[in-house]
């Protein structure tokens, strides 16, 4: 679960220590709960524009680190509480005990721990996402840049979703931007912003200001601001870790499971906190 924050991915390659194959398979599922470096932007600049101001006490930054935190909690009540289904239902079996036994403490070789995880992890990982992410930004671009009746695909694609959306307190463009982003969940904002306004190419407001007010005038408030960081919190792993999830487990079953676990329980959570606000 710590190596999650950092990537996804490398949790998932971290599980390798759980020596029960169940209790492995459970760790590997449940890892995405956890904010990885690509969603915790998301997080962090949403609390900062729309929650930070409803705190009750001075200090605005404040109230967005806490809300930040909250959703770190409810990420790991999640993984909880799904490990806790897993092993009721699809992975049911004895509970292990895990002992790790510490090895002879011997002084560490600065120089080849950082050769060994440049090229055996960091090189592993940036070319997975790489060989991913290249992929799904020409398809990005191919969608904004071609057009049918003056409308482009990507806005065409996003009305598509609406209903879909709605039902979850999101619109058609967050919700494509959530599957457009899986190679990354770093471009999910920016593919938002695109959409919004009908730009060809990922760009940025300039200041945190102008990309409140372009999200305000698309409708956002602070119940979507929420809706959406729960939804980045709570859905499917990025192409990079749905990959690593394949080599660990070789399995296209489990596979797809770790795509569309979450993905259910993200789409039941928000689909109840909808129902509660509206």
């Amino acid at each position: 679960m710590s190596m999650g924050f950092g990537c996804n991915a490398a949790g998932v390659i971290a599980c390798r220590i759980i020596e029960s194959p169940r209790e492995r398979l459970i760790a590997i599922l449940t890892n995405n709960f956890v904010p990885c470096n690509g969603r915790l932007p998301l997080l962090i600049t949403l609390s900062t524009l729309f929650l930070g101001s409803l705190v009750f006490f001075p200090g605005a930054e404040l109230g967005s680190a806490l809300a930040v935190i909250a959703l770190i909690l409810v990420g790991i009540v999640a993984t909880l509480l799904v490990s806790r289904v897993l092993t009721h239902t699809l992975l049911q079996g004895v509970p292990s005990t895990f002992v790790l036994e510490l090895p002879p403490y011997r002084p560490p070789q600065v120089g080849r721990i950082l050769v060994r995880s440049v090229f055996d992890r960091t090189l592993f990982v940036l070319g997975r996402a790489a060989g991913m992410a290249a992929p799904a930004g020409a398809v990005t671009w191919l969608l904004a840049n071609t057009s049918s009746g003056g409308i482009s695909l990507l806005q065409l694609a996003a009305t598509w979703l609406d209903p879909a959306a709605n039902l979850l307190g999101l619109d058609g463009v967050i919700l494509l931007a959530f599957f457009l982003g899986l190679p990354a969940n770093e471009i999910v904002l920016p593919i938002i912003v695109m959409s919004y306004t009908a730009q060809s190419a990922l760009t940025h407001p300039d200041g945190l200001n102008a990309l409140q007010a372009l999200l305000a005038a698309h409708g956002w408030h602070a119940g979507t601001a929420v809706a959406v960081m729960l939804f980045s919190l709570l859905h499917f792993p990025c192409s990079t870790t749905l990959w690593t999830v394949y080599r660990e487990t070789g399995s296209p079953r489990w596979t797809l499971v770790a795509f569309f676990l979450p993905l259910g329980l993200a789409a039941l959570v928000l689909f109840c906190l909808n129902l509660v606000l509206s």
